[in-house]
């Protein structure tokens, strides 16, 4: 079976005290980046120990070399810088909001960004090893227009082919490393799901269907000539960071041209009511795969197997059961913060969703 795996799981991880420590240590100035280095080292081979012991079938690095699931790997681009600025839309209940991107001239890929980490991580596995980005929308989708140096690029579509290209020239390199299981993060579709969020798309001067037809042309444009053998996949949810959440609202206003990104399969989250229903996977185009987020990373309680069985037999209904799979509606740990709960109720639910993955497809 080629990716998404049946059981399967979106990416981050919550980060081991030690390398919290060590991290906040580093930020100090306390340790060297060596020091932090072999931290990093000894708690991914850690974390992928505990996911084979699972049975999962795709490893990830728990994203323990990231601060944040974007910005570090946004900011490996020259051009692109992080900031803060206030923000349209935030996260509920939250004073501490995610830092802003701003593009302060042209975006190029002059080094390989994540290529070296995922060699560390194949290295370290017998699994297969998964390597998750975030996808190019996100340079765009919150400081919009304004966050992009008119200097640098008078016109956008300038800005969109510059991104595309160092897409690819990233991808390039990962399959080239040995990458066969490539995931783009994008919280455009979900976010632009939400009236509000659309509202204030539209107070900005952006189009809302507009844009989630732009950003799913650049998630192509960065996929043209994609390396053989290279799966892709997208997933995308509503906000996560600290538990808290960005948007609401069904996929209905934006699934048809999500579906149109040229990947193999879509993780969606469907953890609670704010993710709508099943109705508009009836979409989904034929020989794609929806991984169905109905476990969440926000909340320690572990979901009932009867629960999630009855959730997957009502997915079915609407597109066939071969073509849906199981997952966490989102990372355990998009930010290093984490989300709230505990070691032992993340590994729980990743446990869950592999048993009952087995018990429904085998």
């Amino acid at each position: 079976m080629t990716p998404p795996f049946r059981a399967d799981q979106v990416g981050s991880l919550l980060r081991p005290p030690e390398l919290r420590e060590a991290r906040a240590r580093h930020r100090r100035g306390e340790i060297a980046p060596e020091a932090l280095r072999e931290i990093e080292d000894r708690a991914i081979r850690d974390a992928i120990a505990k996911q084979e012991a699972i049975g999962l079938q795709a490893v990830t690095d728990g994203e323990f070399r990231r601060d944040w699931w974007h910005v570090d790997f946004l900011t490996g681009f020259a051009g692109v810088e992080s900031t803060t600025a206030p923000l349209v839309v935030g996260f509920k209940d939250s004073e501490e909001q995610p830092p802003m991107l701003r593009v302060t001239a042209r975006v190029r890929r002059t080094r390989p960004v994540f290529v070296e980490s995922f060699r560390f991580m194949q290295a370290a596995t017998a699994r297969m090893a998964k390597q998750t980005i975030p996808a190019p929308a996100m340079l765009h989708l919150r400081p919009g227009r304004a966050g992009i140096s008119r200097d640098a690029y008078p016109e956008l579509k300038e800005f969109w082919w510059d991104v595309s290209r160092a897409y690819r020239e990233e991808i390039r390199d990962l399959a080239a490393a040995g990458c066969r299981y490539l995931q783009l993060d994008d919280t455009s579709f979900a976010y632009l799901c939400d009236p509000d969020f659309r509202a204030s798309m539209v107070k900005r001067g952006d189009d809302p269907k507009q844009l989630a037809r732009t950003y799913a042309d650049a998630i192509n444009a960065a996929l043209v000539d994609r390396p053989s053998g290279l799966a892709v996949t997208m997933h995308t949810c509503r906000g996560n960071f600290k538990s808290t959440w960005v948007a609401s609202g069904g996929y209905e206003p934006v699934v048809e041209t999500m579906f149109a990104a040229h990947v193999d399969g879509f993780f969606m989250e469907f953890d609670s009511e704010r993710a709508g229903d099943f109705a508009p996977l009836r979409f989904l185009p034929r020989g794609k795969k929806v991984a169905l987020g109905l476990v969440t990373t926000k909340l320690g309680e572990l979901e009932g197997k009867d629960t999630l069985k009855r959730r997957i037999e009502a997915a079915a209904k609407v597109v066939p059961l071969e073509d849906l799979c199981l997952s966490p509606q989102c990372g355990f740990a998009s930010t290093h913060h984490g989300n709230l709960l505990s070691y032992d109720e993340q590994w729980r639910k990743l446990e869950r969703i592999v048993e009952v993955a087995r018990e429904v497809w085998g």
